[in-house]
């Protein structure tokens, strides 16, 4: 039996069209887990990169940190989490918000490190304070940037929270896993094309907020950065 035939009979089983095994449903699980370790870990790493990035004390133990960070093994998290906290949200969460942390941490780090020192000295000139230049000069300019720490660790995180299913939870690796262990082949093929689906469309959405969300000025300065190169 090849790919196609496996897809088709997983499409078509009507076990996956309503009902708690759903492919909506499972979907629906699959992105809350990744949207909440995206908030999660954006409200750690987003603002400590800003200041690290803006007064540019600890570059170097962030770039360590996030390569130490990028090594860790996610089972081996998800199996520790599991028992210090037990079989719940909290052991799919430490994992994949340790995933998510480090590129955005980078991110935002780089992103403010690459604000042109003279508009930074202008922006002083002008009366600005420093919390003033960080969110009014710096913010825009890595907003660029930070957005493709966002996608980085958005796709790292879809593509890695079918762990979920590991310790019993929801999510596309409920048909990854159960798959596997019942050897419906056809199911874990379903559950792996669609995660590979999400963390395309998740990259899709990402480009289409760096060309058509960012402020014109800003969009304007990235393509004149781009030719310069």
């Amino acid at each position: 039996m090849n790919w196609l035939s496996w897809l088709s009979d997983f499409f078509s089983d009507p076990d996956h069209r309503s009902g708690p095994d759903s492919i909506a449903h499972r979907i629906a699980e699959h992105l809350v887990f990744s949207g909440e370790a995206l908030l999660f870990a954006a409200l750690v790493a987003v603002p400590l990169g800003l200041l690290i990035g803006y007064t540019g004390r600890g570059v170097t133990a962030v770039t360590a940190l996030a390569g130490f960070a990028r090594a860790l093994p996610t089972l081996g998290l998800v199996t520790l989490a599991v028992l210090l906290a037990g079989v719940g949200d909290t052991a799919v969460l430490v994992p994949l918000v340790a995933l998510a942390a480090p590129p955005l941490l980078v991110a935002a780090v780089e992103g403010v490190r690459g604000t042109d020192p003279d508009v930074r000295d202008a922006a002083r000139g002008i009366g600005l304070t420093h919390p003033q230049v960080l969110w009014q000069v710096c913010l825009p300019s890595a907003a660029p940037t930070l957005l493709a720490g966002f996608r980085t660790a958005a796709v790292q995180v879809i593509a890695t929270a079918t762990v979920a299913a590991y310790v019993g939870l929801g999510g596309l690796g409920r048909y990854v896993f159960d798959g596997l262990a019942t050897r419906k082949y056809a199911v874990t093929a379903g559950g792996a094309v669609l995660v590979v689906l999400l963390a395309v469309a998740a990259q899709l959405l990402f480009v289409l907020l760096a060309r058509y969300a960012l402020p014109r000025g800003v969009r304007a300065q990235r393509r004149a950065a781009d030719r310069t190169r």
